[in-house]
């Protein structure tokens, strides 16, 4: 189905970018529209460097794992 292209070092960066983002959206550092949009956007980061699979990363033909 798909393998992993993130690095242990992307999938890090990945993950803690979620949770600073998820952060100032639920934490209410950030509020009204743009507190919604992080918390919203903060889930894709979070997501990508849990699996280890970035869909534009395949799309692109990048890897920073490596083979």
């Amino acid at each position: 189905m798909f393998q992993v292209n993130e690095a242990g070092w992307d999938r890090i960066a990945r993950i803690v970018l979620g949770i600073v983002l998820l952060a100032l959206g639920w934490g209410g550092v950030v509020t009204g529209f743009w507190g919604t949009v992080l918390q919203w956007v903060g889930f894709v980061p979070l997501l990508t460097g849990l699996i280890g699979w970035c869909p534009i990363y395949s799309l692109l033909r990048i890897r920073t794992k490596a083979a």
